[in-house]
């Protein structure tokens, strides 16, 4: 409901998760600060998404090739590369929607938006998920 409210611009459903979005906002960036506050040095590290795109959707993306890609919604990234490609492997089926497995490099001090690891509150530990707030941009 999140994804779809934010993927559509549905205000009053938008307007209705509004405690909600601020508090996983607040948790995003307290997990954040507690994971990568104190580091020194510029790390960076990769992180994949797999998802299905329509064809519209996908056609936008072919033309942003090597430009800025902005996500609205809070943006579920994995550090293990076969659990995305197996989320945009599932879309195969679906004839309206293509697969698409983004690769996305993080530099832990040059990231305007706050991210975290939620490994440790996630029912799918295995999936190494790492939880970016809305609205981020690479």
């Amino acid at each position: 409901m999140l994804n779809r409210a934010s993927r559509t611009m549905e205000v009053d459903l938008i307007i209705m998760l509004g405690f909600y979005l601020s508090d996983l906002h607040q948790h995003i960036t307290q997990l954040h600060s507690e994971q990568y506050s104190g580091q020194t040095h510029s790390a960076s590290f990769t992180v994949y998404r797999g998802q299905g795109l329509s064809e519209t959707d996908f056609g936008q993306l072919v033309k942003a090739k090597d430009g800025l890609l902005s996500f609205n919604n809070f943006l579920s990234t994995s550090l293990d590369r076969e659990v995305s490609l197996a989320f945009a492997e599932s879309n195969q089926y679906n004839p309206d929607l293509k697969g698409v497995l983004f690769q996305i490099t993080v530099n832990t001090s040059s990231s305007s938006t706050a991210f975290a690891s939620v490994r440790h509150v996630s029912y799918y530990q295995e999936e190494n998920e790492i939880l970016f707030s809305m609205h981020s941009i690479f």
